[in-house]
């Protein structure tokens, strides 16, 4: 596995100039591996156990079922079912409509209602809808890290459902207004400097886990997603990852942005060590979904990431419709959406 790979040269690189520091007499000289030694990004055992446990149940990040996303129209057709829709919206937008049968959690109650709430595989599918799907995405990410294989997050939220839901939502974070700023130039993944320290004091890549996921579900979801006018108003500030195809990219990206391939970063330490920890890491995809989920793998290893709301759709809308058929854009539209019945 490459992450084991990753660790086994890393040990033989700190071996190689332990050694060489030892050979030959005493010396008042500093030893010239001491630079050689911090040079080698450092890679905690705790974050080696918990990448090893979620590989060995499932890989979920690098499995066929990331993202883990159901369009409305399926959840329309398959109610009455043997489904669970869970709505994370607040009490206040979930009791001015809703889809049928759809039961009100918060994002905070979720880890305690599947453990002694409910019997979560007597259902086909768990289906998490919030607003617009951002939210969803990323709590799906850690449930299904969690285990529980068949959560789905509803594409374009309500939004999706309800073309209403959609004025509110998606239509109002449209918006092509930094266009005029993209850069097209090619930046260059980082040297690997190491990943966060994981640091419960706990021993099985399982209890670590366990950890990490009750702290994240206690932060909420305040700090997971960012705005646009956020990151342009000093993009340089953070760490931006380009999740989409190169072509992609190769049209306009934001200023700094580093293209990362979706398949062949999350889950190798190799390659995450190269994503900086030290400052805020903002993910973007097209529509926020795919990144919302990256987003939610980052964070679990210590990373400050942050899904961009909307993705592309929210500061370069106009060109994306002008390239859809050129380069299969997804900008939203309602055709998106849908006309499906809400209750109150």
């Amino acid at each position: 596995m490459r992450h084991k790979l990753i660790l086994y040269a890393l040990l033989l690189s700190i071996l190689a100039a332990f050694t060489v520091s030892c050979k030959g007499k005493k010396s008042d000289k500093k030893p010239e591996t001491v630079m050689e030694v911090a040079s080698v990004p450092v890679i905690g055992n705790e974050t080696m156990l918990l990448l090893k446990d979620l590989e060995e149940n499932g890989d979920y990040v690098n499995s066929q079922y990331f993202p883990s996303l159901i369009k409305a129209s399926v959840v329309y057709e398959e109610l009455g079912g043997k489904n669970l829709v869970l709505d994370l919206r607040s009490p206040e937008l979930f009791a001015r409509g809703h889809i049928k049968g759809a039961v009100n959690k918060k994002f905070s109650e979720l880890p305690e209602y599947f453990q002694s709430g409910i019997k979560p595989f007597e259902f086909d599918k768990i289906i998490l809808v919030c607003e617009d799907g951002q939210v969803s995405s990323y709590t799906t990410a850690l449930l299904r890290m969690m285990g529980y294989g068949n959560v789905f997050a509803m594409r374009w939220g309500m939004g999706g459902w309800n073309k209403a839901y959609a004025e509110e939502s998606w239509m109002k974070g449209l918006s092509g207004k930094y266009e005029d700023r993209l850069e097209t130039v090619t930046n260059e993944i980082p040297v690997a400097q190491g990943m966060p320290e994981i640091n419960t004091g706990l021993a099985t890549g399982k209890e670590i886990g366990d950890e990490q996921f009750r702290k994240l579900f206690g932060e909420g979801t305040g700090s997971v997603i960012i705005s646009a006018d956020e990151v342009f108003i000093e993009p340089a500030k953070y760490f931006v990852i380009n999740l989409e195809r190169k072509d992609k990219y190769d049209a306009g990206h934001i200023p700094g942005a580093v293209r990362y391939k979706p398949e062949e970063t999350l889950g190798f330490a190799d390659v995450m060590a190269t994503i900086p920890y030290d400052k805020t890491v903002v993910i973007y995809c097209g529509t926020g979904h795919n990144s919302a989920f990256a987003t939610a793998f980052l964070r679990l290893f210590g990373y400050d990431a942050r899904t961009l709301k909307y993705g592309n759709n929210c500061f370069m809308y106009d060109k994306m419709v002008k390239e859809k058929s050129t380069l299969s854009w997804l900008p939203f539209t309602f055709e998106e959406s849908n006309d499906f019945p809400v209750v109150k």
